[in-house]
């Protein structure tokens, strides 16, 4: 019975922290929206009110039967931290990188162990410790300073598609930090216990942290061989998902069991890293197996769900007592942090020879901290159950901190190096829809057609003079462009384009896209692709791409299934057709579908804002720029278009 009661009671905490981490993520995106917070900050901060110390949603009973989300979770983000290093990439800037990461290896864990040491007094949980016990504390403290956040860095990098030596040496050395942080925290680790349980640090404790080391390193190439045969399965992506993440737990729990069976049947415990294990195996599957693509792909399905839990639980653990006695101790730590990341990178990219500039800027691009950290900071508390929670508090709220701060200073560092490419902000729509075709060619003149049939205004660009000659289309406006660059573009009209469409070469057409997206901000952009390869590359941009191999296959396809809909939706529906509208008018702002009162076969397909989808009903509140498609009669949609100020 009791058993009974204590699954049922496990089941009950479960499936409430699931709502609540669902809560959370919703709580994350309105904060990333309405306050620029990032992400994780609004998982914290969700996971605090949620817990013990405040609504008690998630009660202190409810942590340690938890413990397992936290274990898979830690095991995805070493996943992910391993699949980043991916040789290949570095290697043409691996002399800066390595002298760049040499030189935060040194100053920043020194920095922190000392100032940790200095400040013991200041933080609760040190001040009944003695010398050693807090040497232990600062030690580790002191590594995990070092972590970074190679995922806030990515998505800064792809945000401001920055591109360059600066950009690739930062990446480079985001990504080996978080591969030598877990290292030395396991190092440290292995010294605060020895310190911490009074077993001393002596010829036989060296012998012993090697030992560990060296089978940490092999447990991690037999867990990439593992994970390397379940990717070669025939099995469905949810079922490969479901393998991974039971290998990873599988990794903690061996882990924690070897330490346990060794503490009482040997004179010493073994105490193997499971975040190492896991980050071998991945770097191993990403470097020397045929499976990086599948994957990283599983890694972005499976990566954003376990944030949430992972963030959320972290948040209902911090000890919001010691907290607001410690906050003073944590901000000194993180001034600390950011000189010793300073010291450490202008000194490393100095000694190679990088350029000032980048030397006093590129400290900025390393104060974001995410996973790792927090990862080995709960992993600590775990360890260390007699004063882990408020350790990892302390490290959180550093981290926190780090987290809103790094961000801004990264995108400023990447600006300021001259690497930024980001979008230009869009035109203003003067009243006429206008449209640049580039490529002389019959289809083309074909689109023109059809698109001046629709109201717009649509001018074929041509690269070579030749091809206006024969030319018999005098109802198409034809131009010659002499050169492809920023200035000719500009005299063409590209600055009031609504639309391009690109019918060139794949690498003219990526050309012309690619000035289009950072000097002029055209909002719709279309390109006729060859090369199946590059789609990725046109999708960076917000380019929607025509295959020809697929294209007439899928649209096949669409007819033999969904006959009607399909001839509706290309407009071969006898007076019908489908239109993207973009709401300018100011006095339709926040009035929902069923307020505008549209005419009865007017048909609302979808509501598109900032990038997402919604799926429109009849209570959906409109904003400003929003994209509303809508199905129905040519006449009726005139008269939509005209009322939404399109």
């Amino acid at each position: 019975m009791t058993s009974m009661a204590q699954y049922r009671e496990l089941f009950i905490f479960i499936a409430g922290f699931v709502v609540i981490a669902l809560a959370a993520k919703q709580i994350g995106a309105f904060l990333a929206d309405k306050a620029q917070l990032p992400l994780i900050s609004g998982f914290l901060l969700a996971g605090v009110a949620a817990g013990p110390y405040v609504l008690n949603l998630i009660p202190a009973a409810a942590l340690e039967h938890l413990r397992v989300v936290d274990q898979m979770s830690l095991a995805v983000i070493a996943f992910a931290a391993g699949s980043e290093l991916y040789l290949e990439e570095m290697r043409s800037s691996l002399r800066s990188i390595t002298r760049v990461v040499l030189g935060n290896v040194i100053v920043v864990p020194l920095l922190g162990t000392a100032v940790t040491l200095l400040l013991a007094d200041s933080i609760p949980f040190m001040q009944t410790m003695d010398g050693a016990g807090r040497l232990g504390v600062s030690f580790m403290i002191g590594a995990i300073l070092l972590a970074r956040s190679p995922s806030s860095a990515i998505a800064i990098v792809n945000e401001l598609r920055a591109k360059g030596p600066f950009s690739k040496t930062v990446l480079g050395v985001t990504m080996v930090i978080d591969v030598a942080v877990i290292v030395l925290f396991a190092i440290s680790l292995e010294v605060a216990d020895a310190l911490l349980t009074r077993v001393g640090i002596s010829l036989a404790f060296l012998l012993l942290l090697a030992g560990e080391l060296l089978l940490t390193g092999l447990a991690g190439l037999a867990l990439g061989w593992l994970m390397a045969w379940i990717l070669a399965r025939k099995l469905r992506p949810g079922g490969k998902i479901v393998f991974l993440l039971a290998v990873g737990l599988g990794t903690f729990v061996l882990a924690t069991g070897l330490r346990e069976v060794t503490a009482v049947y040997l004179p010493f415990e073994i105490l193997l890293e499971p975040l190492l294990i896991c980050l071998i195996g991945s770097f191993w599957v990403t470097n020397y197996t045929p499976y990086r693509t599948e994957f990283l792909r599983i890694l972005h399905d499976v990566g954003p769900p376990t944030y949430v839990l992972f963030f959320t639980l972290t948040g209902a653990s911090l000890a919001l007592d010691v907290l607001s006695t410690a906050w003073v101790a944590a901000l000194v730590l993180f001034i600390v942090r950011l000189a010793g990341i300073f010291l450490g990178s202008f000194a490393g990219g100095a000694s190679v020879g990088d350029p000032m500039s980048h030397n006093r800027l590129s400290w900025m691009a390393y104060v974001t901290m995410a996973g790792v950290g927090l990862g080995l900071a709960k992993e600590a508390a775990d360890i260390f159950p007699e004063f882990g929670i408020e350790f990892a508090t302390v490290v959180i709220a550093v981290i926190v901190v780090s987290q809103l701060v790094g961000p801004p200073l990264f995108k400023w560092a990447i600006v300021h190096s001259g690497e930024a490419h980001p979008r230009h902000d869009p035109p203003t729509f003067d009243g006429v829809r206008d449209a640049l075709i580039f490529g002389l060619r019959p289809d083309a003149v074909l689109l023109a057609r059809q698109l001046s049939l629709h109201g717009w205004q649509v001018k074929v660009v041509c690269l070579e003079p030749a091809e206006i000659e024969g030319l018999e289309a005098p109802d198409v406006a034809v131009a010659y462009l002499p050169e492809l660059s920023v200035g000719a573009l500009r005299d063409l009209g590209m600055g009031q384009a609504d639309a391009i469409v690109a019918m060139q070469s794949d690498a003219l057409n990526y050309q012309i896209c690619e000035l289009a997206y950072e000097h002029f901000g055209t909002a719709t952009m279309v390109a006729y692709l060859l090369d199946r390869t590059k789609f990725e590359q046109f999708y960076q941009l917000g380019v929607s791409v025509v295959e020809p191999q697929t294209a007439v296959v899928t649209l096949l396809d669409h007819f033999v299934r969904a006959p009607v809909g399909t001839s509706m939706l290309l407009g071969m529906r006898a007076a019908q057709d489908v239109v993207d509208v973009e709401l300018r008018n100011p006095d339709l702002h926040g009035l929902t579908l069923r307020d505008l009162r549209l005419p009865l076969d007017i048909l609302v397909l979808s509501v598109q804002r900032k990038g997402e989808t919604l799926i429109s009903h009849g209570y959906t509140r409109l904003e400003l720029g929003d994209r509303i498609t809508m199905v129905g009669s040519l006449a009726k949609l005139e008269e939509v278009m005209v009322r939404f100020g399109t």
